[in-house]
């Protein structure tokens, strides 16, 4: 394997939203994109970071000249992965065949039981799968999770977690509109946060969906050390009203109604997590179990809106009428 200030990278899904943090986190890292694939060839912005890339539409074409380097004495070290959620396992799979540890964006599977899969095939390869969790390593959180642990045991605390992010119409036509592609909201914008919640207050006892539509999700779980409601939408109507016209994303998390300020320092997260991958602490396979399987519930779990404390933007949900209109949000 190359040494750690010159990794030799692939990367699969170059043209998606969350691509260019890994471009950059590879670059701040002293890493070299070796090859890039993705079946849009809207992939300009690695001009800006390794402009010799070769770049595949068709895997095919990737899958050879990942075989090709390895042949020839110049294997892909890391491969990358950012495309769509329901492919994060074969992509995972055909990186470690390829003789690569593999780099997964959220959320690494769908369902509890892919991880089982995964985790055979590392065995098998002798290769290593690392997950971005990347909110475990932002400094307020990492000082919020060590405070948590100081506690003597048996404290539980009062969280609400509040996360708006403002999508358009396009979002219900890509795949992340697709529930068999994405997961549905819970999973593909409330995973981190769920990994963030069990990593601070201990593993879920509970697991309550009050509410789940095309646009915004909600519940209630009980952790070890926590009683959460928790609220996702990407709803630009359910933003508050103090930050409608102002912001288009709203993140809020409250502990015993203290607010915890961590909406700064999310932009190098990602070459924070490239530095412990790189340093071989990454986070393993095993450290994602506990938000796949809430996330998995979720999509199946009954709803039963009276049942656990409800959060108060559902209220605000269920009161907007006409919510769908020939199945778009409104």
């Amino acid at each position: 394997m190359s040494s750690i200030s010159g990794a030799n990278y692939g990367l699969i899904g170059a043209a998606g939203y969350i691509a260019p943090r890994h471009l950059r986190a590879m670059k701040d890292t002293g890493g070299t994109l070796a090859a890039a694939l993705d079946p849009a060839d809207s992939v300009g912005i690695m001009d800006s970071y390794f402009p010799d890339t070769r770049f595949f539409v068709e895997f095919e074409r990737f899958d050879r000249y990942v075989d090709r380097c390895r042949r020839e004495g110049r294997p892909i070290d890391y491969m990358a992965i950012c495309s769509p959620n329901y492919l994060h396992d074969a992509h995972v799979r055909f990186a470690l065949r390829s003789g690569a540890d593999a780099i997964c964006e959220k959320p690494l599977v769908l369902n509890p039981w892919n991880i089982d899969a995964i985790a055979e095939m590392e065995r098998q390869t002798g290769r290593k799968v690392n997950t971005i969790l990347q909110l475990r390593l932002h400094p307020v959180i990492a000082d919020l999770a060590r405070r948590i642990k100081a506690e003597p045991k048996g404290q539980v605390h009062d969280v609400d977690l509040t996360y708006i992010t403002s999508r358009g119409r396009w979002y219900y036509t890509s795949w992340k509109g697709d529930e068999r592609e994405s997961g549905g909201i819970a999973t593909n914008i409330g995973v981190h946060f769920f990994d963030m919640l069990t990593h601070v207050f201990g593993p879920p006892k509970e697991n309550i969906a009050h509410h789940r539509g095309m646009d915004c999700a909600a519940g209630y779980m009980e952790l070890e050390r926590a009683r959460v409601r928790w609220f996702l939408s990407i709803n630009a109507r359910d933003l508050p009203r103090e930050v409608q016209g102002k912001k288009t994303t709203y993140r809020s998390i409250k502990v015993d109604g203290q607010e915890i300020e961590f909406s700064e320092g999310f932009t190098d997260l990602h070459t924070e997590s490239y530095k412990e991958i790189l340093a071989g602490r990454g986070f393993p396979v095993s450290e994602v179990r506990p938000s796949i399987e809430i996330v998995s519930a979720l999509r199946d779990a009954p709803l039963t809106p009276k049942k656990g404390d409800v959060h108060p933007f559902v209220e605000n949900v269920v009161a907007a009428n006409g919510r769908y209109v020939n199945g778009w949000p409104v």
